[in-house]
């Protein structure tokens, strides 16, 4: 088949916008495509989305820095369909054992009271300005938990994540 001869000003210049128009709408149809796959019509979480578990570093290094400068305040980690902010603390002498998390808000308080931790010690302040504790976080019922990996890395479950309240 012989490719066209394209000898008027108008159909040299016409004929790349429609080329490019129709390759733009490949690529769009494609990237619809792809989305609709990974999404699979699903209204609950999927580890395609986003990973059920996330690892935090060396328990040794972090036992170390939790001692030295307080819990480990983690914000927004959570799923594709919702975020929370955690604190990682340790207690204890043993790194791979001892550690806990609390989300990041008063048990006292809705969750949309998020702390802030004074920087360098073990205290938090909530959104009505109270100094907090871990103890007095809101602690996580729904599965969210750290796990120790071969007595050397902490990893947080997140698996609970999306029925937090």
């Amino acid at each position: 088949m012989r490719i066209p001869d394209l000898r008027s000003p108008v159909s040299r210049a016409v004929a790349p916008v429609v080329g490019g128009a129709l390759v733009l709408a490949l690529i769009g149809g494609f990237t619809w495509a792809m989305a609709a796959y990974i999404s699979s019509g699903e209204v609950t979480t999927s580890t395609r989305l986003a990973p059920s578990t996330w690892p935090v570093g060396n328990v040794d290094y972090l036992a170390d820095l939790v001692e030295r400068d307080g819990p480990l305040l983690f914000a927004q980690l959570g799923d594709a369909v919702l975020d929370r902010s955690i604190v990682v603390d340790h207690v204890g002498d043993d790194a791979a054992n001892g550690w806990r998390v609390r989300w990041a808000f008063p048990a006292d308080r809705a969750s949309d009271c998020v702390v802030a931790q004074v920087v360098g010690t073990p205290t938090f302040t909530d959104c009505d300005g109270r100094t907090l504790t871990v103890d007095d976080l809101a602690m996580p019922t729904d599965g969210v938990r750290p796990i120790v990996v071969d007595r050397t890395v902490l990893e947080l479950d997140l698996r609970g994540v999306s029925n937090a309240d």
